[in-house]
């Protein structure tokens, strides 16, 4: 309340305190009928009885569009055709439509922190389902200062699953060790001698999926690894480093590459100088028709990924129904009008549904209600997702999927790879 002196000195009243009471007395009848419709809670920034607003910040331009794109499509896909059914139901008794808005950071770091101060400026419930390691981190700092949910975001960086660390973040992906665990425990359980070269990304992505490959190969005693090398995400070649890997005699290549174009200019330049080994690839980096074709895969004795995902090049999901509806959904409300070339459309989807099962157990209209509904997701098996994985928010250090299955290339797709070779 405002107080104002008096002619004499005397303390009164004045006409802003009359209205500052009536205010308070306005606010205190708007809590009350809130209190009826919203348990008590006030609203946070993006969320009214009908809507709820989404940011994705994600690279649409630069050399991950590819992917980028993707993260941006599948989200759209899901909740559009959510929104053409009537909207989703939430925890709190209401139906509400989700809104996408998107904006393209282009894989660059000081872009995507700009684009998280401007989705807060528009007023986003949550960002979600962007895609990197280096441009989520940007605004991670940001976003826990501001309470602001960073939400199934696609980085394999276990900084965003670690509760304590980050509290408004959690990543949809496996984190990269669980990927070069896998590609390591599948190679050590051939029981056979393999001299392994490695060549990784300069950055915590590369780092954790070259640590999880060698836990998981530690105590084979026919692994060796002969050779190791490392790139930059920035570098427009990697062609020195393929040279001087395939001096090592490797037979097995661990490739822990997030760069598309990069990726395929390994497979060629491989080729070109005689190297034919057997490779793993990130799960980022592995689509058959924009990178393992024009990279000339075939050539390899073997191509191997992982996955959690139905791919819907492969000849074993053409009429499988969730690769139906996803096809359906991504045409018509993702403006996406071909079968994707890569997983990033799939995993998007995935993290719709999943965010629809949050959704649908928060009871108030607020963020921190969120983030404990989205928490506390286990055993979901979410539409597109490969029978052995399934959706797990609950375990700290580990993102909402942590399951994978390796697969192997056939040349039109993948298939379970039972043991390497």
């Amino acid at each position: 309340m405002t107080v104002r002196k008096g002619t004499r000195g005397a303390p009164r009243v004045g006409w802003v305190g009359a209205v500052a009471v009536a205010s308070v007395l306005a606010l205190s009848l708007t809590g009350c009928r809130g209190s009826a419709q919203s348990g008590g809670s006030a609203a946070a920034p993006g969320i009214t009885d009908t809507t709820i607003t989404l940011g994705i910040t994600t690279p649409l331009s630069g050399a991950t569009a590819g992917p980028g794109t993707c993260t941006v499509a599948g989200v759209k896909a899901y909740f559009g055709a959510k929104n053409a059914d009537g909207g989703v139901k939430f925890g709190d008794g209401k139906t509400r439509k989700v809104e996408i808005k998107t904006y393209d950071d282009a894989y660059d770091p000081q872009k995507s922190l700009a684009n998280f101060q401007q989705m807060t400026s528009d007023g986003v419930f949550a960002e979600t389902s962007g895609l990197g390691t280096p441009t989520n981190r940007a605004f991670r700092e940001a976003a826990i200062s501001q309470k602001v949910p960073q939400a199934l975001v696609m980085t394999g960086d276990p900084l965003f699953s670690n509760r304590q660390e980050s509290p408004w973040q959690l990543g949809l992906v496996p984190i990269y060790q669980n990927e070069g665990a896998a590609f390591g425990k599948l190679l050590a359980d051939s029981g056979g001698s393999h001299k392994v070269a490695i060549l990784s990304q300069n950055d915590d992505y590369g780092k954790g999926y070259v640590a999880g490959f060698k836990d998981a190969v530690k105590g084979a005693s026919g692994i060796k690894v002969v050779g190791e090398q490392t790139y930059e995400a920035t570098d427009t070649s990697v062609d020195a480093q393929i040279t001087q890997l395939a001096s090592s005699g490797a037979d097995v290549f661990v490739n822990a590459m997030s760069v598309t174009p990069l990726t395929i200019s390994a497979l060629q330049k491989a080729q070109q100088i005689g190297w034919k080994p057997s490779w793993f690839l990130p799960s980022n980096t592995s689509s058959p028709t924009a990178i393992l074709e024009p990279g000339k895969a075939g050539a390899y004795p073997g191509i191997y990924s992982v996955s959690f995902a139905k791919a819907p090049q492969s000849p074993a999901f053409a009429k499988d129904a969730d690769v139906v509806k996803f096809l359906a959904d991504l045409k018509q409300y993702g403006d996406y009008k071909d079968t994707p070339a890569f997983p990033h459309c799939m995993w998007s989807y995935i993290s719709g549904a999943t965010l629809e099962k949050a959704f649908s157990t928060m009871t108030e209209p607020t963020r921190d209600s969120f983030m404990s509904a989205l928490k506390n997701i286990k055993g979901f098996q979410a539409p597109l997702m490969l029978e052995g994985t399934q959706v797990d928010t609950t375990v700290d250090g580990q993102p909402a999927i942590s399951s994978v299955v390796v697969q192997k290339y056939n040349g039109k797709g993948y298939a379970t790879a039972e043991k390497f070779g």
